[in-house]
Parts: structure tokens; sequence; C-alpha cells
């Protein structure tokens, strides 16, 4: 049984199929610059590589790419779409519409595309590819959308809730959303097997570390904070986002550089943070490399960013009236020892104890990085949002 996982961007379409049989990633690949020209890089599981420059004007054009290089051509690794059992589509924005997966209709579409103002970025992007892929994949194939946004569905109001006027949750669904849900999910559940543990005995602050980065409270599995709000701008710094901010910065700034909403909002969301503070690169090794050899923008962006995790492992553990387990994960997460070690240092007193031998030398292990005495563990869980995409949607079409 195979299963399409799809992940598509404003310009871009990344695409996996899984065997889910053994769940092992038989090919990949990404179809970039939709709408400007096009190019494709498609990869094989044993190697097999087909790259080259396409004309993209639309999605359309290039999932039918997608089939071409799946079923056809030095690289292919099926003889045609019907082997495909279902696709799975990866949706940032479900809102208040949807919380859990959802098969796709001409309906729900259409809902996700009204959605488009709540992630103007993302889900109109996702509507096109929706329907491009309805236009290419045979009509027998089930296909599913699984929402960034679904599993801070459980939050409570208290959480989710801004002090604003409340007219402005009721007319304009103003309201902490969070993302990165599928990610949260995938690892906290990953855990909770590798522990032998009913999930709903763990309380776990999942921290998914990397251009963008988020930090979620799981109480029994279910989420109960998150770092994110409205949109992903908020919450710890990132690579080019400015994360949380005073509003009344923000309105000061747009004065004073004469900026409209629209261009502030670019300002935060595309040149701040990482790059924006150091003047260097949105990149977290880059800003390492310069930290090391003294450029102290650069180290400030660290002290900020390990600062920041720190706060909120705190105060989600205060929310939830305890902690198990402290997860890292994403690109950061996953790879970057020293912000790992910065977050958890000095926290011995709250029961964190790192094996600093071992963290050094982690990079993308699923392992635990704390001692043995460590009252709270702490692990490194890998992620894998395309595999819990296919999961839930071999579940829901009942494969």
């Amino acid at each position: 049984m195979k299963i399409l996982v799809v992940n598509a961007g404003s310009s871009s379409l990344k695409y996996q199929l899984i065997e889910m049989t053994d769940e092992k990633v038989i090919a990949k690949g990404n179809c970039e610059r939709i709408g400007i020209d096009g190019h494709i890089k498609h990869t094989a599981f044993d190697g097999r590589v087909y790259e080259s420059d396409c004309t993209f004007p639309t999605h359309t054009e290039a999932f039918e790419k997608v089939v071409e290089v799946l079923t056809t051509g030095n690289a292919a690794v099926i003889k045609s779409m019907d082997e495909i059992s279902a696709v799975g589509h990866r949706i940032v924005q479900g809102a208040e519409v949807f919380n859990k997966t959802t098969l796709v209709t001409d309906e729900v579409i259409q809902k996700i595309d009204d959605l488009a103002e709540l992630a103007p970025v993302h889900n109109h992007p996702h509507a096109l590819a929706l329907w491009a892929c309805k236009k290419v994949i045979p009509e027998t194939v089930p296909q599913a959308v699984v929402f960034d946004t679904a599993f801070h569905q459980t939050m409570p109001e208290k959480a989710f809730m801004f002090g604003m006027p409340y007219e402005c949750y009721e007319k304009y669904h103003v309201r902490k959303y969070g993302f990165h849900g599928t990610s949260h999910r995938f690892v906290t559940a990953a855990l909770a097997e590798k522990l032998g543990k009913d999930i709903k005995d763990l309380k776990i602050v999942s921290c998914h570390l990397g251009n963008g980065s988020s930090i979620t409270a799981v109480d029994g599995g279910k989420s109960v904070d998150t770092s994110m709000g409205f949109t992903p701008l908020d919450g710890v710094i990132m690579g080019t986002r400015s994360g949380c901010v005073d509003a009344s910065a923000v309105t000061f700034v747009a004065k004073k550089l004469g900026l409209s909403p629209d261009e502030m909002s670019n300002y935060l969301n595309k040149k701040s943070g990482f790059l924006g503070i150091s003047g260097i690169s949105s990149d977290n090794r880059d800003i390492e490399a310069a930290a090391k050899e003294g450029n102290k923008q650069a180290q400030i962006v660290g002290e900020m960013l390990n600062y920041e995790i720190k706060k909120y492992i705190g105060s989600y553990t205060a929310a939830m009236g305890g902690l198990d387990a402290v997860i890292f994960t994403g690109g950061i997460g996953e790879n970057a020892d020293a912000v790992r070690a910065g977050a958890c240092e000095g926290m011995e007193y709250f029961g964190i104890k790192l094996d600093k031998e071992l963290n050094s030398k982690t990079r993308g292990e699923f392992v635990k990085i704390s001692t043995d005495d460590s009252k709270t563990q702490v692990w490194v869980v890998p992620t894998n949002e395309e595999l819990l995409i296919a999961r839930d949607t071999k579940e829901l079409c009942g494969l």
C-alpha cells in the first residue's frame, strides 16, 4: 500500500511516496518556482535522481510532472498512479473549522481557501494544489487533508484567547491557533511509545526548533498551550521572524519607518529574528559560527533563543503542574547541541540534568540526552510529519 504525501507552498510542491507496509519512503521530491519558471528534483529510494528545469505556470503542471517522474523514466518507482492507495495533504491553517483529518471534497477545498485571510502565505496555495491534484489524480483515489492547527484545538479558552475586546474573537476569529501541530503530535506519541507508557500519563514540553520554531505543552497527549499564536510569528525568536514583541513597539516602529500594515508584517516576518539582530544570516549554523568568532550580535541571538526556550519550559511546567520530559526536534532541535545545552543550563533545580558528552555528539538521533538521575528526562526525537500525515490518511480512508 502506497500513500503520496503532498506539502504545497505558494511556489513549491514537496512530496513523498511512502510504502505503508514498512513505512519506508520510496521516492521524494520538490517542484520549485511554480508560477515563475519551474524546476523539479526527484529522488528514488535507491538513489536514482531526476532533476530538470520545467515550465510550471500553475500547480497543475507541477502535479502532472510529479506523476510523470513517479511512473516513467530512469527514476520511476511505480508503473501507474493506480498503485497509489491515497493522497495526504498538509494544510497549515484549519482555524476552528477543522479539528481533525478530513476527506477532500470540493466543499472542503473551498473552506480551506476561505480561511486564506488567516494564513495568506499558505492556505490559498494549499487550495490551488488541492484543485490541481483533483485534476491529475484518479477520482477513485481518496485524498485527505491534515491540519497543522488541529492538534492545538484542545487548548482551553484561557490559553487561546487574547486580551482584546471579545468582538475581535467573535467577528474576526482572532485567537491563538498554534502551528507545527503535526510535528508535536508525532514526537510526543513517539516518545510515549519509546518509554512504554500511555501518553495520557505524561506531561511533555515539545520544542520544535527550526527556521520556524514553536514550543508546546502536551498534557496527557493533548496540547494545552503553545508558543505560536494567531500566526506563526509569535513565540520564540526564529530565523527571520521576530517572535513575541510588544504590540506598541510594532506600531511605534511602523510610524518611524513609514510602513503600511502589510509592509510591517513583512518586516517582522522576513527581516527580523536571527537575521535582523545578527545582520549576518537566518541560519543558526552561521549564527553559531559567527558567535564563536566573537561576533557580539550573533552571541546575543544565541543567548536570546536559549533564554526564551528556558522560559517556555518553565512556564509550561507550571501550567501543567509538572513535567516528565522535554523533547527537542526540528532542524535546530535535532542537530544544534549548543542550543539544547543552553536551554537546559542551570535547570538542575528543575530536575533537568543533561549528559553533556552525549548531548554534544547527538545529531538527528532518537536518544535520551539527560543523565540517568535526571528527574525530568530530555530527549532528541527526530520528527516525521510526512509519516504522520500518511498514517492519518491511511486510517481515515480505512485502508
